[in-house]
């Protein structure tokens, strides 16, 4: 090819969203305090240290490891979901560590072969990477919370239908009932529903365990899949519940068919989970005290945002599980930001997530103690 060829090479895909950020993250840190970020959700604590000195101990790692994973990391994986996630006997085949979870949210279109014409389904308030999973795949993304609000056509078209429980950003949690409808309307038009569960350690108020709450449900549960695997996948991350989020340590289980492909393929790709970051996981998911301390640092944070932020003249939707704050003071999106900024405190602005985000905001709970007390100290005082 000459110089002069005058293709461009490159993927034609929308800015990544956080760049729109830039400008109230420099306003936020000429406050003389410090800036206090609380837009990006990303773990700050410090990686506990059992998971680090598993790391360590696998470092003499000089073969390949597998796509497929260790079976020792498969089986802690099954143990874990029957312990902490209500489903039973799930067959150690049937899961594959990830490369963290994002990379799986934006490649599961392309991998499970969908193509132009088809429909990818995700919530209304969303995580933008479903979208570019979809568009990576040449498939369109379609918004909807419920396939029944889709036309005829377009439900015709669906082949994967994305749920998000607890949500990201809205901390949504759906019951067990309400996603059991979900799986039964996507098998009817075979489609795979893909469930995102990252959050599902963190819940509050009625799903908070320690509080005498319950557990947010899997769509594994048998209460939810009917006891069948068949078309569904669970999806879950390391990231949140164990400061793991460095490590890119996540995993997929669920119908037996289309994980044996998605190893397959992924085999071909070179997706593969370093070995070290495998005993990690292994490590992590065979202790659950670590998850429980983690969570109380967070719930504490979050009791100290709410009231400020209330103060403040906001009003918090949903925000039933996660990391986050879903927040809306009745105004443009960017008004809110800018008034956060000028606070020195950076926040996420809801409209990256769809039109539905439009008016809202969403406030991280990964601040230090320290960052999290000046935030709230800074609202309530401009609160009056």
């Amino acid at each position: 090819m000459s110089g002069s060829d005058s293709r461009s090479f490159g993927l034609n895909l929308p800015e990544y969203p956080w760049e729109a950020m830039a400008p109230y993250v420099r306003q936020a840190s000429e406050h003389p305090d410090g800036a206090v970020n609380l837009s990006i959700g990303t773990p700050v604590d410090p990686t506990p240290d059992f998971i680090q000195e598993a790391l360590a101990g696998a470092a003499d790692a000089p073969g390949y490891p597998t796509t497929h994973g260790t079976l020792e990391l498969r089986r802690a994986i099954a143990d874990w979901f029957a312990r902490r996630r209500g489903v039973p006997d799930l067959d150690p085949q049937d899961i594959m560590p990830t490369v963290g979870s994002k990379e799986l949210v934006a490649w599961l279109p392309l991998l499970l072969g969908l193509r132009e014409g088809d429909v990818v389904v995700r919530p209304t308030v969303a995580y933008p990477t479903y979208d570019m999973g979809a568009v990576l795949a040449g498939a369109t993304p379609v918004a909807a919370d419920d396939l029944e609000d889709l036309d005829a056509q377009t439900r015709s078209r669906v082949r994967l239908v994305w749920v998000n429980s607890p949500g990201n950003p809205t901390g949504i949690v759906r019951g067990a009932d309400s996603l059991a409808k979900l799986v039964r309307q996507a098998r009817a038009l075979g489609a795979v529903v893909a469930s995102d569960e990252c959050y599902a350690e963190l819940g509050w108020g009625e799903w908070d365990t320690a509080r005498g709450g319950q557990p947010v449900p899997s769509v594994l549960d048998p209460r939810v899949s009917g006891g069948s695997s068949d078309s569904l996948l669970a999806v879950y991350s390391l990231s949140k519940q164990s400061n793991l989020a460095g490590y890119r340590a996540a995993f997929v289980a669920g119908d037996s068919a289309i994980m044996a492909n998605l190893v397959n393929s992924r085999k071909h790709a070179g997706m593969i989970v370093p070995a070290p970051v495998q005993s990690a996981m292994q490590a992590a998911l065979s202790e659950d005290g670590h998850v429980a301390v983690q969570k109380d640092k967070y719930r504490s944070r979050r009791e100290l945002l709410v009231p400020a932020l209330e103060a403040f003249g906001l009003r918090i939707e949903a925000s039933d599980a996660g990391l986050y704050l879903w927040a809306t003071a009745g105004e443009d999106t960017w008004t809110t930001v800018e008034r956060f900024a000028a606070l020195g405190i950076v926040v996420g602005p809801g409209v990256i997530y769809g039109e539905a985000g439009s008016g809202f905001i969403r406030v991280a709970l990964t601040g230090s103690d320290e960052r999290i007390a000046a935030a709230a100290r800074r609202v309530t005082a401009a609160a009056g």
